[in-house]
């Protein structure tokens, strides 16, 4: 039995919606740029009469202008982070509960098969789904900028670099949802866990920016991985990676030593 193939033709199912989807919501925003970049400068005037607290919780800094190619891109790459977040957490909650809520739990662990294998094969399949789209977007962004920049230049290396960081921030999500899913007896409605951990976080690095500190900002990757920061800087933090990646180790080698151990209900 390959559960591998059998997995990652479950995620296929839907995977093609959710790249469609991100793909379509960057072409939307970016098909805006040569119009306001007609009326960037005023548009920047408009913009500074906002509060820098609320300019900031939309992913927009002092050093941020519509004018630009890139700065008016990290407005748009917000928006897909979200999207992200939301399928990478589905992801992760959708990893074992699926099996007890649909209860077929039996006939997976009859077959010849350790739960190492399992788990293994149900991992890759579900990093290749996130990969897949970590390509749609990489894809989509390049072919929007493209399209729709008008002749305006922009740092390509400083772009690749936010788009590198995709993976890491989707492993963030799909990770504590892997986790939370194998501390739970049982989680009935995958999406609202999903959309509550995607959202939440969301807001937590939006009052972040209003009312300053460092200290929320360490709950939240969209903290790690802020566009702005990343388009304007041309570099990630290499302190707050490593924080992710730490989180995503700790989150997977727990879930993988529960899973292990975890008294799965079926018929």
């Amino acid at each position: 039995m390959n559960i591998y193939r059998f997995e990652l033709k479950g995620y296929l199912g839907t995977l093609w919606i959710w790249i469609l989807s991100l793909i379509a919501l960057l072409f939307m925003y970016m098909a805006f740029y040569p119009i306001l970049s007609d009326g960037a400068m005023m548009m920047d005037k408009i913009l500074e009469n906002y509060p820098e607290e609320l300019l900031k919780a939309f992913g927009m800094g002092e050093s941020i202008s519509f004018a630009t190619v890139l700065g008016y891109f990290t407005f748009t790459f917000v928006f897909v982070q979200l999207c992200l977040a939301v399928q990478s957490a589905y992801y992760g909650f959708n990893f074992l509960s699926i099996e007890e809520r649909e209860l077929t739990a039996d006939f997976l662990y009859s077959k010849p098969v350790t739960r190492r294998s399992v788990f293994v094969q149900k991992y890759l399949a579900a990093a290749t789904a996130l990969l897949l789209s970590d390509l749609a977007v990489w894809i989509g962004s390049f072919l929007a900028i493209e399209i729709f920049r008008g002749g305006n230049s922009y740092d390509f290396g400083n772009l690749l670099i936010l788009l590198v960081s995709i993976p890491v921030f989707q492993l963030f999500f799909f990770s504590i949802g892997l986790l939370v899913t194998t501390l739970t007896k049982k989680i009935s409605s995958v999406i609202s866990y999903a959309m509550a951990l995607s959202f939440g976080l969301y807001i937590l690095n939006a009052v972040r920016s209003i009312v300053g500190g460092e200290l929320l900002g360490m709950i939240t990757p969209y903290y790690y991985f802020e566009p702005g920061q990343i388009l304007t800087s041309g570099k990630l933090n290499l302190r707050l990676t490593m924080i992710c990646v730490f989180v995503i180790l700790i989150s997977n080698g727990l879930g993988y030593r529960l899973y292990l151990k975890r008294n799965i209900h079926s018929l």
